[in-house]
């Protein structure tokens, strides 16, 4: 056995463990043992002078996140025969177990991708990246020509394994003239597991072969490839990879999709973190946009409204199909609910066919698509009654399962095991074969219980027992206190403290015919089941595009029932570069007051928003801390996300044209690990705005200049705003938050510049919060009754009064700096060139 175990060490890298199947338990020896005890907290043994640990087989999901956790990989030894008594159990490594390759359903999150990706840089500096998340079948590859953009997709797919070039990767860290690339392989590292693989394995050729083998396809013109195309050679890194670990071909992708990213709304990392669309800044799902909005049902559901949320569609037809259908919910409640009720019946199809397709078979996995697949009818029958398209759309979206149906339901028993070795999976009457083995085996207990009552009638022993144990079989136990009373004919087996245990020649031919029965039954069982599976898959290709169906549905029936229960509008999605918005909440802060306790009417005082790339571009919004700028500007970003995905929005009414991008560069972080403060973090993610952003994109600025000194930050707050406003006819709509009053100034110097402050009531130096958007500049701050609201001390408080007004008498204000500045009577237009957002726009589309 031990030589067993190291034919299949040898052939693995020194950073798996090898999980070895013995009988119950999966065992690790030498220095896996070693390394993975402490990591599972499990005593460390020996036998025969070699360390060994070892987990209980039934057991393995609660150990292998942990040691995925530590950066191990796992290889999964198992038996590949029923154990007989003399004989070494055939076996062998049937899965590589890495983060990016799981599939059970233990081992994810049913509500979020599970992506693993793999990008290689080629000799144009471009990114080809491609991802795959194996348990639900998705693949899907692109090209980037821009650090910004690739971020954008990995931040929003947050892969759990990272596939790079060996050598190319630790060059390119160090190489600088690969114009920002580098800074995402140094950190890397810092982020997600990375796998390493020969630089060959990203070859564009190479690639194309096993995308061609995988997708059983001459070639792939297609899925509108061209040959040796740069992006299947991470396409192809990660179709090896993943067969390596699978021990086979992953039998689930059956596509591979090129993503465009210029039809998608880019949301960069930062953007992404800022508006907390995915996670809150504590790194929770609970408080988030994906969270406000989630109302699905089904785990398809939860991963394709996730998918929305990170790549919104630019496309005005997709948008508006999808509202129709989140319309035609919205208007037909008693219908939602029904299929509300069907919906929560499906299970994770996809995921099941994923693990169904890669040999991880469970009578559980059988049992859950039947009762996924029988609520198909009753959902279509709903949807006859309430969507407002064809019938005949319907049906070809969601096929008929009804024979299938009855198949699995004749085939499958209603209580089912786990595994299909613990038995009674198959129904009775299903197979004749099955059912006799089984009589048999019945018959033979019976025999058996029989025969122990005229053992303890004929020898006079009360105690008597006939058990079952492995490694003996079946045998006569007796006490030794009634060893005197032992027939003549009993043959002793084995000498226990206790007792003796012994057999007869009727026992020993009644054992083989148990064991032969149990035996047969088990290997019928298992091969009806295989036969079960095998057609269960012939519908894959329709089961998965039901599957969609079934997410979308889900997805646009949850948002129709946030639309009816939080009064969202029907946003007019157009091409006219305008922003209008009427009476705009802001849909997390909104349902956290009502959570908190807030009457529903009072929770959330709603604002109007007026942008447009051509007239009112920018807005400056002045007004005190705490008055609501910050969620004021904030809110506007996901109204508009909001409208690209399809969704309602929380407003009264809602007009946007539709965006490119969104950028946000608000509040405060650092990254001291990689030198960065908090200043030069928010400089970073303002030079990023600025070098890509295009008339079409939406900006909101929080404090820009804020964390250096105040000429310095005020100095640059006006550059940057000039910058955005241009020289041509129009720019990016913009959201300007700010205290440094000075700059309102510039709305008579910059057409499309527009003043707006935050409203409040002043009441015996006390400040009341309006929290409502209105035009002009404010002419204060307010800065001392908000850290009296915070609760500083009162001595500090009348001190700081005191120096303020010595500050103003003195006259200590940037007023000089900008009467120097209408001094000089200098235009934005004539001073350094300024971007022409225009034909910013036309390059990039």
């Amino acid at each position: 056995m031990m030589e067993q175990y190291w034919e299949f060490r040898k052939s693995l890298p020194k950073d798996t463990a090898l999980l070895f199947r013995l009988g119950d338990f999966y065992e690790m020896f030498y220095d896996d043992a070693i390394e993975c005890a402490p990591i599972l907290g499990i005593t460390l043994t020996k036998r025969s002078s070699y360390p060994m640990a070892g987990i209980p087989y039934h057991a393995l999901s609660q150990y292998l996140p942990k040691l995925l956790s530590a950066g191990k990989k796992v290889a999964i030894c198992e038996q590949d025969e029923i154990p007989k008594a003399g004989k070494l159990v055939k076996r062998s490594i049937n899965r590589i177990l890495t983060p990016g390759t799981m599939l059970e359903d233990s081992q994810l999150d049913s509500r979020s991708g599970s992506f693993i990706m793999a990008f290689n840089i080629s000799k144009d500096y471009s990114l080809q990246a491609s991802w795959m998340d194996l348990s639900s079948g998705e693949f899907y590859c692109a090209d980037f020509s821009k650090p910004e953009n690739f971020l954008s997709v990995l931040s929003a797919l947050n892969p759990r394994e990272i596939l790079l070039p060996e050598c190319g990767s630790e060059k390119w860290k160090s190489d600088e003239t690969l114009m920002g690339w580098n800074a995402i392989f140094r950190s890397l590292a810092d982020l997600r597991p990375v796998s390493l693989l020969p630089d060959y394995r990203f070859a564009p050729d190479y690639g194309e072969n096993l995308v061609k083998e995988l997708l059983g396809v001459a070639n792939l013109s297609g899925f509108g490839f061209k040959a040796n195309e740069n992006v299947l050679g991470a396409a192809g890194a990660l179709v090896f990879y993943v067969s390596e670990n699978l021990r086979n071909k992953p039998q689930n992708i059956s596509f591979l999709r090129k993503i465009a990213t210029e039809k998608c709304l880019l949301i960069d990392a930062a953007t992404q973190r800022n508006l907390e669309i995915f996670r809150t800044s504590s790194g929770l799902k609970e408080g988030s946009l994906l969270d406000a909005i989630d109302r699905t049902l089904t785990p398809t559901g939860a991963r394709l409204l996730e998918s929305y949320l990170a790549s919104p569609t630019i496309e005005a037809e997709e948008i508006k199909r999808r509202q129709n259908i989140v319309w035609d919910f919205f208007n037909a409640p008693s219908e939602s609910a029904e299929l509300a009720e069907y919906l929560k019946n499906v299970r994770d199809i996809p995921r099941i066919l994923g693990r169904l397709q890669n040999r991880i078979r469970s009578p559980r996995e059988l049992g859950a698509l039947l009762s996924s697949i029988v609520q198909i009818e009753p959902i279509k029958k709903v949807l006859k009654a309430c969507l407002g398209c064809p019938e005949e759309k319907i049906e070809n979206a969601f096929g008929d399962y009804s024979g299938l149906a009855n198949y699995l339901s004749s085939a499958l028993s209603d209580e089912l095991p786990a595994k299909i070795q613990d038995g009674g999976a198959i129904r009775d009457g299903f197979d004749a074969e099955l059912d006799n083995l089984r009589l048999m085996s019945r018959d033979s207990k019976t025999w058996l219980a029989n025969l122990e009552r005229e053992e303890q009638i004929a020898t006079g022993i009360k105690n008597l027992r006939i058990k079952y144990n492995g490694a003996f079989g079946y045998f006569i136990e007796i006490t030794k206190s009634n060893l005197n009373l032992v027939p003549p004919h009993y043959i002793r087996r084995q000498t226990m403290t206790n007792a003796e245990r012994y057999t007869t020649e009727d026992l020993r031919k009644k054992e083989r015919e148990i064991l032969h029965s149990e035996v047969a039954a088990m290997e019928r069982e298992d091969a009806i089941f295989t036969e079960v599976t095998e057609n269960v898959l012939k519908y894959f290709s329709s089961l998965m595009k039901t599957s969609h169906a079934l997410a979308e549905i889900d997805v646009f029936r949850g948002w129709a029932e946030l639309a009816r229960d939080w009064d969202y509008c029907r946003p007019e999605i157009d091409e006219s570069g305008e922003i209008f918005i009427e009476d705009g909440r802001h849909p997390v802060v909104e349902q956290v007051l009502k959570k908190n306790g807030t009457s529903k009417t009072l929770a959330f005082v709603p604002n109007d928003t007026i942008l447009s790339s051509g007239e009112e571009q920018i807005a400056i919004i002045t007004g005190p801390n705490m008055a609501g700028k910050s969620t004021y500007i904030r809110q506007v970003a996901l109204i508009s996300l909001l409208a690209q995905t399809g969704c309602f929005v929380p407003a009264k009414s809602c007009k946007i044209g539709i965006l490119d991008r969104i950028f946000s560069r608000v509040g405060a972080s650092d990254e001291l690990s990689k030198g960065n403060s908090t200043f030069m973090v928010e400089m970073n993610e303002t030079a990023n705005i600025l070098n890509n952003a295009t008339s079409r994109s939406l900006i909101i600025l929080d404090e820009i200049g804020r964390g250096t000194s105040t000429y310095d930050g005020l100095s640059i707050a006006w550059g940057v705003v000039e910058y955005l406003h241009g020289k041509g006819n129009s720019g990016p709509k913009t959201l300007f938050a700010t205290h440094y009053h000075e700059l309102t100034r510039l709305e008579g110097a910059l057409p499309r510049l527009v003043n707006y402050r935050i409203a409040v009531k002043e009441w015996n130096d006390e400040i009341i919060f309006i929290r409502k958007i209105e035009k002009g500049a404010a002419d204060k701050s307010y800065g001392i009754q908000v850290a009296r609201l915070a609760g500083l001390p009162r001595e500090v408080i009348e001190r700081a009064k005191e120096i303020l007004s010595e500050l103003e008498a003195e006259g200590f204000t940037m007023r000089e700096h900008l009467a120097l500045e209408n001094k000089i009577k200098r235009k934005p237009s004539a001073r350094k060139p300024q971007p022409d957002w225009e034909s910013r726009q036309m390059s990039l589309f």
